[in-house]
């Protein structure tokens, strides 16, 4: 499987992540990528670079003050004195005003922010663009060639609302895919999201349209990141209703009950006619992830890549989650030889 990598996603070094009360080396590190960029080698996948795409995609799904905001924070928050990283402290809650944004960087933090997790770096804006140019490179070769791809993205995306960040995420590269693809003309387009972790910034770009289906099964938000999005009961609205699809999942879910809310959504996305199913991977539904909570083995991923294969829909793969450094690459590794070995047999 042709895979895109592009080395301008090692820009964002950051060093600190709020954890448990604690500031903390971040997860989300650039030693996930040499982890699985070994792996595919050794598994003799091709890895190439994508070509630069622009703002333009981008644009497509995100606010354009937003974008701006992502550039410019860097510079701002060095101008402006502050030590360390750019770390959001307070926001726009249910008590305050949400419908001026300060001109304060300080205050742009918290307007823009989700989550208090990610803070903005050197490096961060420009691996946020090598990042979606990956993503873009992956779709374009599926587009053309019917082939599945793997964009081997980072930073990761899905978290990324229309002009929020958070959850490590900064540009959204499966919603900039998707739009990709229907702006080169599919009708419809599936994103299923096997990240531990709600896509919340997924759901949201795409949650009032109904060319985009978007399913995702992660850990229940009552307990689990991000918590205010990933229920059940989050369908759509207007002419996206019933085009969002959450399957909420107790810490523990068993491989087995995990398949089966698998079969239930790739059922829907066939219902739907879609015409391409852009997948957000994350691995971090391995039992080692450390900040995750559900039950696969290395072989379940094999099986995972079967299941989608057998869906018979062209396919573009996107990094996401996976932080058991020890697994990450193998994990990645066994979905798309476990995707090929059923794509082949299917041809």
């Amino acid at each position: 499987m042709l895979t895109f990598f592009s080395e301008g996603s090692r820009l964002r070094q950051a060093q600190s992540e709020l954890h448990d009360g604690a500031l903390v080396t971040p997860f989300e590190c650039p030693e996930r990528i040499d982890l699985v960029l070994a792996a595919l080698r050794q598994a003799a996948f091709d890895v190439r670079a994508p070509s630069n795409y622009g703002l333009a995609p981008v644009l497509a799904v995100h606010d354009a003050d937003y974008v701006a905001f992502l550039e410019r924070c860097w510079p701002a928050w060095q101008a402006a004195g502050h030590a360390g990283e750019a770390i959001p402290n307070i926001w726009p809650a249910r008590t305050m005003r949400g419908d001026r944004i300060p001109q304060s960087v300080s205050g742009q933090l918290g307007y823009y922010a989700l989550a208090a997790e990610t803070s903005i770096t050197a490096g961060t804006f420009a691996a946020a663009l090598a990042s979606k140019d990956t993503a873009l490179a992956a779709v374009d070769h599926t587009l053309a060639s019917g082939d599945p791809t793997f964009g081997l993205c980072r930073p990761p995306g899905h978290h990324a609302a229309i002009d929020q960040f958070g959850g490590y995420c900064f540009f959204n590269n499966a919603g900039i895919a998707a739009q990709r693809a229907l702006d080169a003309g599919k009708r419809r387009v599936a994103i299923l999201d096997v990240d531990f972790h709600h896509g919340n910034g997924t759901q949201q770009i795409f949650y009032r349209r109904d060319d985009v289906l978007f399913a995702s099964l992660h850990g229940d938000p009552d307990v689990t990141f991000p918590y205010f999005s990933g229920y059940a009961d989050e369908t759509g609205e207007g002419a996206g209703d019933g085009f969002t699809i959450n399957y909420p999942l107790p810490p523990g879910t068993s491989v087995a009950t995990w398949m089966a809310a698998l079969d239930e959504a790739l059922a829907r996305i066939h219902q739907a006619e879609c015409e391409l199913l852009v997948v957000s991977l994350g691995v971090d539904i391995f039992e080692g992830d450390p900040i995750s909570a559900f039950t696969f083995q290395h072989a379940d991923f094999i099986a995972l890549g079967q299941r989608l294969a057998a869906a018979g829909l062209p396919c573009v793969f996107l990094m996401e989650g996976g932080y058991a450094v020890e697994d990450i690459g193998i994990n990645v590794v066994n979905v798309l030889q476990g995707f090929e070995e059923v794509a082949q047999r299917v041809k």
